[in-house]
């Protein structure tokens, strides 16, 4: 691992801790390619009626491209906190990228809907290992008063990619077929796969232990049989079929993580486990987590609602409606370096909480849309919302990873990317399942006054959720700033 002086007393004239420039090349290679990996989490929203023509598949069966990627990232995250100490950072990148360009291509040429489902599963179980690598690189690399500007470029990723993703397919989709969505960002992936196979250098601790195989059969069963069930409700609601798979999925997944957990305290002793727990150790850790558990699920559950809204309730075509999107998911990731610079400054509070009240007072206002209200009355309220949410994430990112000893920067990484995906799917499982019936309530997606009606029932539930987080808020703070018995060594 590079090594960084952080001991010396910066000049006036540089104020920030200066990073190796080989150091920078790796990070944004990293940040590159994970870009591209995550935005791909969700083109495929707004390509679903053009799959259901194309590929002549039913609605349920083309919600699979979105919740295929989701579940196959709730499976393969989990192990990432052991793999990334098990191989080395050019092993992970290299093989990360190779399964996401593999994915792509097969997704791109797919004849029929089961190759692009095979190509979405492959892409994610790529993209599922570039968050954590970066993640742990970062702060392996990085000295401790200059991560909140770089966990800021971390945030571009994780809150940009998600958010523009529907703007770049409804461009995209106005213009050419779905395979372009996959066309575009396959040379970008090829060609940061090779920029990391010329220059990019190993980082960070490596382990010896070997792979606990049941602790991987464990993790797909617990996880993906929660985020399986979670992904089902919207569906079960829109058919009105059984509850019995949907109750199964979820039975299976609670089991199979209790019994996961309890194997990974055992394993944990011996340094073995697939995901160690000792990170819940540090108080700041947990709360962060239990934070960032809460927005997720107000942020994923409302994006996912507010293009139906536009498209169904407002009746703006697809370019229109990511147009309408895209200045709040351009606030949120430009921001982040400004905010990382604030939060190594000042620490969190002074970001979290004006960012905790602003997310849920739009989200509150969100609650009065209706058919009448203006495109850009939303594009404001939207751009607002963004802010807010990145003013949250960001410290959030960096305190949490701060909190930890360098050992267990894999498995915290880890741990951000399970709950980022489980509390994703739960929030977007609840608001589209009240979404859904209160819409075939009222006559279905072809009457806006329905849509309207269930878009703002499902803001409510992001308005209750979000509001608890202002409390969490004012309780979490920069590591360097707890005392010095705090437990910000985690293990030790």
């Amino acid at each position: 691992m590079s090594a960084v002086d952080t001991g010396s007393v910066p000049t006036r004239a540089s104020a920030e801790p200066l990073i190796p420039r080989k150091d920078m090349a790796v990070i944004w290679v990293l940040l590159t390619a994970a870009f591209v990996a995550i935005l791909n989490e969700t083109t495929m929203g707004m390509a679903i009626p053009h799959l259901i023509q194309d590929l002549r598949i039913d609605p349920l069966a083309a919600q699979w491209v979105t919740s295929a990627f989701m579940l196959t990232m709730a499976v393969v995250i989990p192990t990432t906190g052991f793999l990334l100490r098990r191989f080395t950072t050019r092993q992970m990148f290299l093989g990360a990228l190779a399964l996401f360009s593999a994915g792509t291509i097969l997704a791109a040429v797919a004849i029929g809907f089961p190759m692009l489902l095979l190509g979405r599963v492959v892409q994610a179980s790529g993209t599922a290992i570039m968050m954590p690598l970066l993640m742990t690189t970062m702060m392996n690399l990085v000295p401790p008063a200059a991560r909140g500007r770089m966990m800021g470029r971390v945030s571009i990723v994780i809150s940009l990619a998600p958010a523009i993703g529907p703007t770049l397919s409804g461009l995209l989709l106005d213009h050419f077929s779905w395979r372009a969505i996959f066309v575009v960002v396959l040379p970008i992936a090829l060609a940061a796969m090779f920029v990391g196979w010329r220059w990019l250098t190993n980082v960070g601790e490596r382990t010896h232990a070997p792979i606990d195989v049941p602790s991987i059969i464990l993790s797909a069963f617990g996880f993906g049989g929660l985020v399986y069930g979670l992904s089902q409700i919207g569906s079960l609601a829109e058919a009105g079929g059984s509850w019995v798979p949907l109750a199964i999925a979820l039975v299976v997944g609670v089991v199979g993580l209790l019994v996961f957990l309890l194997r990974q305290v055992r394993l944990q002793r011996e340094d073995d486990a697939l995901l160690d727990l000792r990170v819940f150790a540090s108080t700041g850790f947990s709360l962060s987590m239990a934070q960032m558990f809460l927005l997720s699920l107000a942020f994923f559950g409302t994006i996912t609602v507010v293009p139906l809204y536009l498209q169904d309730a407002l009746q703006l075509d697809t370019t229109t409606a990511g147009l309408t999107v895209l200045p709040g998911a351009l606030a949120m990731g430009l921001l982040g370096p400004v905010i990382g610079r604030i939060y190594d400054a000042h620490g969190t509070r002074i970001l979290l909480i004006p960012g905790s009240i602003l997310a849920a007072t739009m989200l509150w206002f969100y609650t009065t849309l209706s058919v009448g209200t203006s495109v850009w009355v939303v594009l404001v309220a939207q751009t607002l919302l963004s802010v807010g949410l990145a003013l949250s994430f960001t410290p959030l990112f960096t305190a949490s990873l701060a909190s930890l000893s360098p050992r267990f920067y894999s498995y915290g990484s880890a741990v951000i990317g399970t709950i980022q995906q489980v509390a994703g799917a739960a929030g977007i499982a609840v608001m589209m399942a009240v979404f859904t019936v209160i819409v075939n309530a009222g006559g279905g997606t072809g009457v806006a006054a329905a849509v309207a009606s269930g878009s703002r029932v499902a803001f409510l539930i992001g308005a209750v959720i979000s509001t608890v987080t202002i409390v969490g808020a004012f309780l979490i703070r920069k590591p360097e700033d707890q005392d010095a018995e705090a437990p910000a060594h985690a293990g030790h």
